[in-house]
């Protein structure tokens, strides 16, 4: 495809949805700003999801574009890094239809769009256990899906039951076990295009006086052992049986600064962003650390920040009705 081809696209794109969604299909719309770094360029059109209805006349709208559009359904922002130019792209942002949690029994069912503490503070109010390490997690259930978030011994993978989703691609709306996500160490096979509608986590019948007690020491160890401030979490995964914090301290890098962002004084596995800083800031210095890494001790380490907009980003062409 080439780049007129895009162009091209992306524009049809944003006529249908301005035709569908009026004011509520943002043309240049901050990004940058809806994560947690708080720093990166504009999106070319945000669209404020309120509905299924509203998901099912995105996906028509695609459609009328007539090729591939890149496209970013956003939760909590808080595993992602803008780039300073922007994504020249789609952002579909989750509203409070896809913000709910219900206990049944021994499950928990949660909206795409929940945050992932509410849902275990919720859990462990019913007097569930299992999702007590996602108090820590600052993200929300369709980002953990995707991620396979986890913490403290334990992940997404180990108390998902079952989700449902919306394929922006072909329409299909459908209810999936949760084998079909083929989890890894914070992977799944979540594609671009596919919408978390809701997610079902089974649990177990415990003391809810220990499960508050494991809530309240997940928050204590979050609040001694990780900065607060602008940062998305971990910004490499932990190589095997090592600590990907460990080799960053281990190549000199605590508190290394570049431009307006820093490796952390406090956990070296993050990276934080000035106030009013640069995505491109943040980008520069994670591979610099990467490459000292490498350099000094021998591991390559991998990327668990999402990166958008870069010119090496991922692919989040979503080709609908194709």
């Amino acid at each position: 495809m080439s780049p007129q081809d895009g162009d091209r696209y992306l524009a049809a794109a944003i006529e249908a949805l301005v035709g569908s969604f009026g004011t509520r299909a943002v043309r240049d719309a901050p990004l940058g700003a809806r994560t947690t770094y708080r720093v990166g360029g504009r999106a070319a059109m945000l669209v404020e999801i309120d509905s299924f209805e509203d998901l099912r006349a995105m996906q028509r709208a695609l459609v009328v574009a007539g090729g591939p559009v890149p496209v970013l359904i956003l939760g909590q922002g808080s595993n992602l890094l803008v780039a300073d130019s922007g994504f020249s792209g789609v952002v579909a942002s989750l509203g409070r239809c896809f913000d709910w949690v219900e206990v049944r029994g021994e499950t928990v069912r949660a909206g795409g769009a929940t945050k992932l503490p509410v849902v275990a503070r919720r859990s462990v109010a019913a007097g569930l256990c299992g999702l007590e390490w996602a108090v820590g997690v600052p993200g929300s259930v369709g980002g953990a899906l995707r991620m396979n978030a986890g913490g403290h011994g334990s992940d997404t993978a180990a108390v998902l039951d079952c989700y449902r989703s919306l394929d922006l691609i072909d329409g299909v709306d459908a209810e999936h076990s949760a084998k079909r996500l083929g989890f890894g160490y914070r992977h799944s096979a979540l594609f671009a295009g596919e919408v978390v509608l809701w997610a079902q986590f089974a649990l177990t019948r415990g003391d809810t006086g220990r499960a508050q007690a494991a809530l309240a020491e997940v928050v204590g160890w979050r609040r001694t052992h990780q900065p607060g401030g602008s940062n998305a979490g971990s910004v490499f995964m932990n190589p095997p049986c090592d600590s990907a914090g460990r080799l960053v301290e281990e190549a000199g890098l605590r508190g290394f600064r570049m431009g307006s962002a820093r490796v952390s004084e406090k956990h070296a596995n993050f990276i934080q962003a000035d106030e009013g800083g640069s995505g491109d800031d943040v980008r520069r210095l994670l591979e610099h650390v990467r490459t000292e890494v490498a350099r000094r001790t021998g591991v390559v380490l991998t990327t668990e920040v999402q990166l958008l907009g870069f010119e090496d980003s991922p692919p989040t062409l979503v080709h609908a009705g194709a």
